[in-house]
């Protein structure tokens, strides 16, 4: 298992738009900051903590890395399902082709 925030799993990532990203990003980042404060003054209860931010930090530049070289879909770019349009032709057709089973059961 990953060592990390749970709000921050990476398929909890994939979600979020860029602006959210790099809002963690910049959480992140000042989280480390306050933690490596605390420990330089000895004040850190938890040092496993600064890992973890580490590798938060590292998801999140990893996830907009492979959404710019295309590897990754941003959540508003994912392609909507394809709703069938109806045109006139499609409905013209759609009548001959009950016309015509109409008129071979009769």
């Amino acid at each position: 298992m990953a060592i990390g925030t749970k709000e921050l799993a990476i398929t909890e990532l994939d979600s979020f738009e860029d602006e959210r990203l790099a809002e963690e990003l910049k959480k992140a980042k000042a989280e480390l900051f306050n933690l490596r404060f605390q420990s330089a003054t000895g004040q850190l209860e938890s040092h496993g903590r600064v890992r973890q931010v580490k590798r938060d930090i590292a998801r999140i530049y990893t996830v907009l890395r492979e959404r710019e070289l295309g590897i990754r879909v941003t959540p508003a770019a994912a392609p909507a399902p394809a709703k069938k349009k109806s045109s006139k032709k499609a409905e013209q057709a759609d009548a001959a082709e009950s016309a015509s089973t109409e008129t071979k059961e009769a």
